[in-house]
């Protein structure tokens, strides 16, 4: 056989293998970007979105945070206007913290369950400007109202303070109350207390509001990525007072368990919980997907301050393009099984044609 004829000979046979190698190509439903939404099995819609805001005491506030670009604090006349915005975009669900001046805050947080607090106030204006066209939804924490930051009230011991779990959960259900009463659709615990669904569910119901839903923070992590947020709430825990826990690894949950994510759902769902959140939502993607087989109550997860803080100076620093990115983080959450994401970039993705 001729060196020409040998050549043609072992191409063709190359060409033969190559064709029942790739017999079955992938990339075929990657062709286009019609194809592409065609088969795609993950989508984020305005209706996935809950928009978070922080609302002051005042009129006409509105205070840059700078931990946050493009988040500011709102007094409550100033906050209706966002939430308009909210439902012009589409956004259907918003979740409200407040925050008070320091002279507010005390050893036994009392403002968190003031009537007149600013959460309160929102919800009464909300309620009347909007009807029941957006479900209104409120954090029920004692750490933006204490003196000392933490989620819980303070015991003295041998060992200086500790968090009186049982104590808190009084005032946990009594801040939740408040908020039902002011027109609060979901109440969202997200102290870490144990037991602190069931006590709020018992008041709630004892109290005539059994419509009233919760929405838990299941599964809360002390995670690091919660400082833009404690700026922006003024809730760090204290420094000036040794005996005074550091941090709150004592209540929000080690970073190094899953399976201890699994009782906290189970437990909150028996407990009474409505929907169950995971927080923060980016390391811990492999949670919500263990979740999702295991319960039928709807996922949220929660795209945290320090989430978003990163995107945005990595956008400033033009190291990545900044759309793309947040299509592909709150693409990703919604993927691994969260039914509605709480998010800094909300009103921003949506106007902006990033989703």
């Amino acid at each position: 056989m001729t060196l020409s004829k040998t050549l043609a000979s072992k191409t063709l046979a190359s060409k033969t293998q190559l064709n029942l190698n790739l017999s079955k190509r992938p990339r075929r439903l990657r062709s286009s970007e019609a194809m592409r939404n065609l088969v795609a099995d993950s989508y984020v819609q305005a209706k996935d979105l809950m928009a978070p805001f922080f609302v002051v005491p005042g009129h006409g506030e509105r205070q840059v945070i700078g931990a946050l670009p493009g988040v500011s604090r709102f007094s409550v006349d100033q906050l209706m206007p966002e939430l308009e915005r909210c439902l012009s975009l589409g956004i259907k669900s918003v979740v409200l913290f407040g925050v008070v001046p320091e002279l507010q805050k005390s050893f036994q947080a009392e403002a968190a369950y003031d009537p007149n607090g600013p959460v309160n106030k929102a919800l009464r204006e909300a309620r009347k400007a909007f009807g029941q066209d957006l479900v209104l939804i409120t954090d029920v924490c004692l750490c933006a109202y204490t003196d000392h930051g933490h989620c819980g009230i303070l015991k003295s011991g041998s060992r200086g303070y500790t968090i009186d779990n049982d104590t808190s959960l009084e005032l946990l259900a009594q801040m939740a109350l408040s908020h039902a009463e002011a027109g609060a659709d979901l109440v969202s615990p997200s102290d870490m207390m144990d037991g602190r669904v069931a006590a709020i569910r018992q008041v709630l119901d004892l109290e005539g509001f059994s419509d009233v839903g919760i929405l838990s923070y299941a599964v809360k992590y002390a995670s690091a990525f919660y400082g833009p947020f404690r700026e922006a709430a003024g809730s760090s825990p204290t420094k000036a007072n040794s005996n005074i826990p550091k941090d709150r690894k004592t209540y929000q949950m080690d970073y190094r368990s899953s399976l201890e994510a699994l009782r906290e759902a189970q437990l909150d769902e028996e407990e009474g919980a409505d929907m169950l959140m995971v927080k923060p939502a980016l390391p811990y993607l492999d949670i919500l997907a263990k979740l999702r087989p295991i319960t039928t109550l709807p996922l949220v997860a929660y795209n945290v301050s320090g989430e978003y803080a990163m995107l945005k100076a990595a956008a400033a620093a033009g190291t990545l393009d900044e759309a793309l990115a947040v299509q592909e983080t709150l693409t990703s959450i919604k993927r691994a099984g969260a039914n509605l994401i709480v998010s800094y970039y909300a009103q921003e993705a949506l106007e902006k044609g990033w989703l």
